[in-house]
């Protein structure tokens, strides 16, 4: 199994690496902790709580916006669950001090109240880190139409 999530994880970052956008070794440790998001989201992984700032906000596609108690409940309650989450694009990454923008497209199915959707969504997050950690401080997405 760790054999397998380590294959993922490096050609994860092969394939990051040819998007045309500088990884340096210190951002790779960020780009874990991407990956983790994802794969923590789609697993409906309660682990994911370890990689989110207390005061993190998700605004979605629809309007709707969580704080991070909002997201513990939701997330336990699987309002909405995942059946797959694919990184499609990585555009940008800003850095200041310790904090990074990415900015990133991701293809995501799954179940929202019993209802099937599949879209594809442009992402803007907020990545903070605290002691060697990276956390997820704020994330917005915005449904990319065809």
């Amino acid at each position: 199994m760790k054999k397998a999530s380590l294959f993922i994880l490096l050609f994860s970052f092969a394939f990051w690496s040819c998007q045309n956008i500088g990884i340096s070794k210190k951002d790779e440790k960020l780009l874990g902790s991407i990956k983790l998001l994802d794969a923590y989201l789609q697993d409906n992984d309660e682990k994911i709580v370890d990689i989110l700032q207390p005061d993190v906000s998700f605004g979605h596609s629809n309007g709707w916006i969580q704080s991070f108690e909002d997201f513990k409940k939701d997330f336990s309650s699987k309002k909405v669950t995942y059946r797959e989450i694919q990184q499609t694009e990585l555009s940008e990454i800003k850095k200041y001090k310790n904090t990074v923008s990415i900015r990133r497209k991701i293809k995501v199915s799954g179940t929202y109240k019993n209802q099937d959707f599949e879209m594809k969504l442009a992402l803007l997050e907020i990545w903070i880190r605290k002691n060697a950690v990276w956390k997820l401080w704020s994330r917005q997405s915005v449904e990319i139409k065809p």
